[in-house]
């Protein structure tokens, strides 16, 4: 598949920016099919407010170990049904992670 450069204007800034068909092929080899919709500053400028801004962080929640039953916290709330596990636990039940 061949692709070329592509200008795009900035959903932000409104400013011009290329879009280079290596870029393009990157996008494609990771399985994204969107066009980006900012330039590069804004991009950064965007991750950057949005990893110091308090307001973005993921919400935790607390559970009980199944394993060794010390009480932990996770990025997702746990079902009735499945069994959660600490950190430490679930190294040694899912090893290499």
């Amino acid at each position: 598949m061949g692709f070329t450069d592509k200008t795009i204007t900035c959903a932000d800034c409104g400013k011009e920016f290329v879009f280079s068909a290596a870029n393009q092929e990157f996008h494609a080899s990771k399985g994204f099919t969107n066009d980006p919709k900012r330039c590069e500053e804004c991009r950064q400028t965007r991750r950057a407010s949005r990893d110091s801004n308090g307001n973005h962080k993921r919400k935790m929640f607390s559970a009980v170990c199944a394993k060794c039953s010390k009480q932990t916290e996770l990025p997702f709330e746990p079902r009735l049904d499945r069994p959660v596990y600490c950190s430490e636990c679930y190294s040694t039940i899912k090893p290499g992670r």
